[in-house]
């Protein structure tokens, strides 16, 4: 079979199996498997697939088929630019955390410094390290701490802060129970999905990524009001904490900071004009007296 001949008759099979992005998925589990880029793919579309490869190919392409999400197939998922491991105990990066990202990246020069040129950043329910790991890659003079519940987790943290040349501290813990240092910014992408929803979800999500990480409690707000809560005493003053949130949860975190304390609260939208990142600023010393 030739690399091209493969290629037609994966996308027809994904698309036969419910497959959304028949297309680019086979294309995915195609580069992975034998190591072609789309140029080399041009070129060499006539290349008989050895039988190694086909027996591959063929492999990844039925677990593809019963839904297993193809970041999982192929260990590796893209963000913000940068390649990062993945496996079925963390999250699958996606483009709509790209936006809390940015909105921190944005507001850095806002965000107080310990000392010239530095601020310490703790990227709460950190799971595969996207978010702290792209925040330093971005920007300079960021101390990166990633805490997660899950032991699991923090193994593909490690692995994704030692792929980009990062030294991070990660800290097993459940939300505040094992920090103790102060930081300039607290950021978090925590589970927020309304636990009676979760059994309605795709099933990439709802059989194959860690339900750990999604489910939110009855409201999904349960993580929000225990950051929340004691968010405070971790953020020096003047600090930032900026959270990824659900597509209709703005009301209620606005609700939540401001009660907390917090001040300039805003809720940015995602590209579809959805409720998808929330941010509030710790009042400093002279107003919080």
């Amino acid at each position: 079979m030739t690399a091209q001949e493969w290629l037609r008759e994966a996308c027809a099979a994904l698309e036969n199996a419910g497959i959304v992005d028949a297309d680019s998925d086979a294309w995915l589990i195609f580069s992975h498997v034998t190591g072609m880029s789309r140029m080399m793919y041009t070129l060499e579309r006539d290349r008989c697939l050895s039988e190694e490869e086909t027996g591959c190919l063929a492999e990844m392409l039925e677990k593809r088929k019963q839904h297993i999400p193809v970041q999982q197939l192929t260990k590796e998922a893209w963000f913000m630019g940068y390649p990062f491991a993945v496996d079925e105990n963390v999250l699958i990066p996606r483009m709509d955390t790209e936006i809390l990202v940015e909105a921190v990246l944005t507001r850095l020069g806002r965000i107080p410094e310990k000392k010239a040129g530095e601020r310490r950043i703790l990227d709460m329910c950190t799971g595969s390290g996207c978010i702290l790991l792209s925040l330093l890659k971005e920007a300079k003079g960021l101390l990166g701490t990633g805490a997660d519940i899950s032991d699991k987790a923090l193994r593909v943290a490690r692995e994704n802060a030692a792929r980009l040349g990062y030294e991070v501290q990660l800290i097993r813990s459940d939300l505040w129970e094992n920090i103790e240092d102060t930081y300039e910014v607290i950021v978090s992408n925590p589970p927020y999905i309304v636990t009676k929803v979760i059994p309605t979800l795709d099933a990439e999500v709802r059989d194959h990524e860690p339900v750990l990480a999604l489910d939110g409690g009855e409201d999904g707000l349960d993580f929000y009001r225990r950051i929340i809560a004691d968010a405070h005493r971790f953020l020096v003053p003047g600090g930032l904490l900026a959270f990824e949130i659900g597509y209709d949860q703005g009301q209620a975190l606005t609700e939540l900071l401001n009660h907390a304390g917090y001040k300039d609260i805003e809720i940015l939208k995602d590209l579809a004009g959805l409720d998808r990142v929330a941010l509030g600023w710790k009042a400093d010393e002279q107003q919080e007296e």
